[in-house]
């Protein structure tokens, strides 16, 4: 039994690669891939989310790393074969990972983080997973809080060569402007440190969404779809300008959808998002 659940491991992860390739060719073809936050359709560290999300239309699906007791639970083979199992009969991608629970058990202060980010670059490297999101939200804020920001450099200096190994981005996302990112990841100094831009979060805090990308350039690693307003196309964000500034940048990555308004539900407004994400990022 101990001997063949590595190879049935091994031939779950080659046909999770073998997907991700198609989806890297389809990429060809279209501006972007379109995916969702597991946690936006209810689905938080759930395989089932790569089923939702193909019945609503998307390519993929920004996968929970949640905690389970002190470590990870992705950490478990079994989860690992659900996850893998889950994207070679649905044909959706896990676009990237996240570790939510950083926003409550901050990188800057809490030693479990840190061992928690390198428990995720194994996985992901593991599951051919090229991306973990790494938020500082709620009690991970860093704005204003430049003791944090030098704990979190720090943390950043010691798990970067090991992502670099693996073949793993750590992608940051905050409310820091695009100038506060550049000189966070120019201290870090590693390619395997980059940006993950949510497009709302920025317009929330008032900077210049277009202007940012352009800053930040090929520093962004994924992107968030977000408007805190109303349906995509009713609120406030301009996807119909996003698409222009990220085509400047050459940006090709994914665009996932994260806290979408749900005037019509979760599934019926995710939809309705997907389908005019598509009308606007078509390629045409």
């Amino acid at each position: 039994m101990s001997k063949k659940l590595p190879i049935r491991l091994a031939f779950a992860v080659a046909g999770l690669a073998a997907l991700m390739a198609w989806h890297a060719v389809a990429a060809e073809k279209a501006v972007v891939k379109l995916g969702v936050c597991d946690w936006t359709i209810g689905k938080s560290g759930d395989p089932a989310a790569l089923e939702l999300a193909g019945k609503l239309g998307l390519d993929g699906v920004q996968v929970s790393l949640n905690p389970k007791n002190e470590s990870l639970a992705l950490n478990q083979p079994e989860l690992r074969r659900a996850y893998l199992g889950a994207a070679e009969r649905t044909g959706v991608a896990i676009a990237s990972f996240a570790i939510g629970e950083l926003n409550n058990v901050p990188l800057k202060s809490d030693p479990r983080a840190e061992r928690w980010l390198g428990e995720g670059i194994a996985i992901a490297k593991a599951m051919n997973i090229r991306i973990i999101l790494v938020p500082f939200f709620g009690k991970g804020e860093l704005r204003n809080d430049a003791p944090g920001i030098d704990a979190v450099v720090g943390a950043l200096k010691r798990l970067a060569p090991s992502a670099e190994r693996a073949g793993v981005i750590l992608a940051l996302e905050s409310y820091l402007s695009a100038g506060e990112n550049i000189k966070i990841l120019e201290r870090v100094g590693s390619p395997a440190v980059k940006v993950y831009y949510d497009v709302g979060n920025s317009q929330a805090v008032g900077n210049d969404v277009l202007r940012e990308i352009a800053l930040l350039g090929d520093r962004i690693v994924e992107i968030h779809a977000k408007d805190t307003k109303d349906l995509y196309g009713k609120g406030s964000m301009d996807f119909q300008a996003v698409r222009g500034a990220m085509k400047e940048i050459g940006y090709k990555g994914w665009l996932v959808i994260e806290g979408t308004e749900m005037p019509l539900g979760v599934e019926k407004s995710v939809r309705y998002d997907a389908e005019y994400l598509k009308t606007v990022f078509s390629g045409k």
